[in-house]
Order: structure tokens, then sequence, then C-alpha cells
């Protein structure tokens, strides 16, 4: 029987999973808004993570977050999140984007680097399978457009 994660657990995978823009972004707006649990929005002003982030620029909508988050608060009603909750989200936010500082810059260059290398080589291959085919492809195609042209001519003739 497969064990279930915790709802703490599956909270840090949703915050790893968005994108780097909308974990600054959530990160400032969880500091700058009454977070809420439970709604996007109450009627006091108090907004869900993903709001927050949304209004400070992180233009994401990610429903696995927001599954996770009203999971790990126990999410019955519309409430503001406790300073615990709150605390949890912010340490797993900036654990986050830490961790991606100080690895993922590599890691992305990395992949970059690769990408090009591999997309030099298709080209070299591709290259020296057409060879100079192209150009005379290109004549051929000229020939069929004028021979398009004179039909298109002609029918038109045809309509006067």
């Amino acid at each position: 029987m497969r064990s279930r994660r915790s709802a703490r657990e599956d909270l840090r995978l949703a915050v790893e999973c968005l994108p780097r823009r909308t974990r600054v972004a959530m990160l400032e707006g969880v500091r700058s808004n009454d977070i809420i649990v439970g709604a996007y929005v109450d009627r006091k002003g108090g907004v869900c993570p993903m709001l927050a982030a949304h209004r400070c620029g992180g233009r994401t909508d990610f429903l696995a977050f927001a599954h996770a988050w009203d999971r790990f608060t126990h999410a019955k009603r519309a409430r503001l999140a406790t300073e615990r909750e709150i605390a949890v989200l912010v340490s797993y936010l900036e654990a986050s984007l830490l961790d991606e500082d100080v690895r993922g810059a590599d890691d992305l260059r990395g992949a970059i680097r690769d990408h090009q290398a591999a997309a030099r080589i298709r080209r070299e291959d591709e290259a020296r399978r057409v060879g100079l085919a192209w150009l005379r492809r290109d004549r051929d195609a000229d020939a069929v457009l004028e021979q398009l042209e004179d039909v298109a001519r002609d029918v038109e003739r045809e309509l006067v």
C-alpha cells in the first residue's frame, strides 16, 4: 500500500513547482497582504497567496498550489491564516529561491549549452545531407509559381 504524502510535503512540492517569478511575487504579496485560507478573497480584504502573488506580478494560475495550501491549513471556511501557517509558507518560498540560486544557475546554463550544441549538430547534419539541392528546389518552386500564375491568368480571362 502506498503511503500518502503529508500536507506539509504537498505544500513544499507545490511551492517548488511554481515559476521563480511567481515565488518571488508570492513572497512579496504574503508580506504585504492579509493572507487567508479557504477562499480566494474575503470581505475584509484578505487574499489567498496566489492572488497576492498575482497582484505583485506573478501571473500564474496553479490549482495544485491552492489545493495544497487549503489541505495544509485544514481550511473548512474562509479565515485569516495563522502566523505559523504564513511562517511555513514564507520559509518554503525562501528555501526554494535560495536553493535555486545556489544550484539552479549552473543547471540552467548547462541545459542551454547542451541544447545549443544539439541544435548545432542537427543543423550541420542536415546541411551535409541536403548539400546544395536546396538551391535547385527554389528554382523549381519559382517555376511552379509561374505556372500557377499562368493558370490563374487563363482562368481570369475566361471569366471576363
